[in-house]
């Protein structure tokens, strides 16, 4: 048994990858934020902006690979472990110059952006942390310590920054303020703070697991000196990352239990006699959270609401935080089965109808979108009989923007390959002929080469 623990032991053992004085300058070096750190980091911030606003998942992707946000959190970390003063001003000095950075420019993007999305599903997601958050943060700051610090490099740095999300949260502080938006402001704030601080207290961690060496003063009048400063600040520093740390990952985890225990009570008592729960909702709160049920069919009887209090409470929910909503139900002893059906009818009515909207407008763009599909196959079998030293033809669809005026209008562009150089006339005529096959003279002929 012992012989399996040390093979494992020996398997996992990470220590002796571990290159301090590599890893030591290479989180030194990505502290600062002057030259061309600074050009960088708010082109990666209104790439990110631009994404967010469009809902462009590939767009916020990008942005994150090219940000170099976590220099300065993996330096707080580092400072911590190593007892590096010095490391721990030089990186909050820093961290703060990429916030404002990042804030200012994201907040002029989206004050001077016309676009204003009615679902801005991928701000949202960026306004309130979850357990998630926390857990992938902690991990995230986790892998990127062990990249940075290990001999042989890879790519974990990268994914590290995509997973953790730091510049999202950034760019939509920057949204709240041009919007005026005090939700968005704090809340996205809030969940970038959850991830700076996991990636310290991660970072953190790790040096001290791996034994980075402390850093010591030269002489003993400056060590007399200096270190009980240090010392203070270190603890100071590190109680301000771990409290908060703690606290916030009790209460996302109380939010996510509370709302998870909601789900459950609601599912099991989705039918109540004749009346039935369609819908409700969670508010979340330090003071008093409450569950909205929302009933319809026949009004609840008194044995009906207690037997509901009573299932509340061994979830761990007080009557006083569960709200029965009966303006969908109907106030009649006596409700007959056919009125109880034409209740539920009329309150599921709407959502119907909404749902065969979505459809009628979803068919309409898939049928817009067969009608101006490019025959690809036709118009290359034809070409190739006209011209058979032609051997690829590539078609595609796009827009074309004017600058001046900011119209915006369609553009087809066909790429052409040929086993003999194209004239110039011969260029034109077939560009001509492709604007009359496919009927729209927005078509540009490009021969590949």
């Amino acid at each position: 048994m012992n012989r399996y623990v040390r093979k494992l032991a020996a398997i996992i053992n990470v220590r002796e990858h571990v290159d301090y004085a590599t890893a030591d300058s290479s989180i030194r070096k990505n502290i600062a934020f002057k030259g061309p750190n600074v050009i960088i980091l708010a082109c990666a911030i209104v790439i990110a902006s631009v994404g967010l606003n469009v809902n462009s998942i590939p767009v916020i992707i990008g942005a994150m690979l090219i940000s170099p946000v976590m220099g300065p959190i993996l330096g707080l970390g580092l400072g911590l472990g190593t007892e590096d003063g010095e490391l721990l001003k030089d990186s909050l000095k820093n961290f703060a110059i990429m916030v404002v950075i990042s804030i200012l420019a994201s907040s002029v993007f989206f004050f001077l952006s016309p676009l204003t999305l009615e679902n801005p599903s991928e701000l949202l997601a960026r306004t309130y942390p979850t357990i998630y958050d926390v857990l992938i943060a902690l991990f995230g700051g986790f892998a990127g310590i062990l990249e940075t610090s290990r001999k042989e490099k890879g790519t974990v740095i990268s994914g590290v920054a995509i997973a953790t999300a730091l510049m999202p949260p950034l760019c939509t502080v920057g949204y709240g303020i041009s919007r005026l938006n005090i939700a968005f402001m704090f809340g996205a704030l809030y969940l970038f703070l959850i991830n700076t601080i996991f990636i310290a207290l991660a970072t953190f961690l790790a040096v001290k697991f791996f034994k980075f060496p402390v850093v010591k003063e030269e002489t003993e009048e400056v060590e007399g000196k200096r270190k009980g400063l240090s010392k203070s600040w270190y603890a100071v520093i590190l109680t301000v990352i771990i409290l908060p740390s703690i606290w916030t990952a009790v209460n996302v985890v109380k939010e996510n239990n509370f709302k998870i225990h909601a789900a459950q009570l609601v599912r099991e008592n989705k039918n109540m006699g004749r009346s039935f729960i369609y819908d409700y909702k969670t508010n979340y709160s330090r003071k008093l959270s409450t569950v909205d049920i929302f009933v319809a069919g026949e009004m609840l009887t008194d044995e009906a609401k207690e037997i509901l209090y009573n299932d509340a409470e061994n979830y761990g929910f007080m009557r006083n935080q569960i709200v029965i909503h009966e303006d969908a139900t109907i106030a009649r002893e006596n409700l007959s089965e056919t009125e109880l059906m034409k209740s539920f009818y009329e309150h599921t009515d709407k959502q119907i109808k909404m749902l065969n909207d979505s459809i009628v407008r979803l068919n309409a763009r898939l049928e817009s979108y067969k009608e101006n599909k490019i025959p690809v196959n036709s118009i290359a079998q034809e070409l190739f009989a006209q011209h058979p030293h032609i051997t690829n033809i590539s078609i595609t669809r796009g827009s074309t923007i004017d600058v001046l005026t900011s119209t915006e209008s369609e553009q087809i562009v066909v790429f052409i390959t040929s086993d003999e150089p194209i004239s110039k006339h011969l260029h034109d005529q077939i560009e001509r002929w492709l604007k009359v096959r496919m009927q729209n003279e927005n078509v540009l002929v490009v021969e590949a080469k």
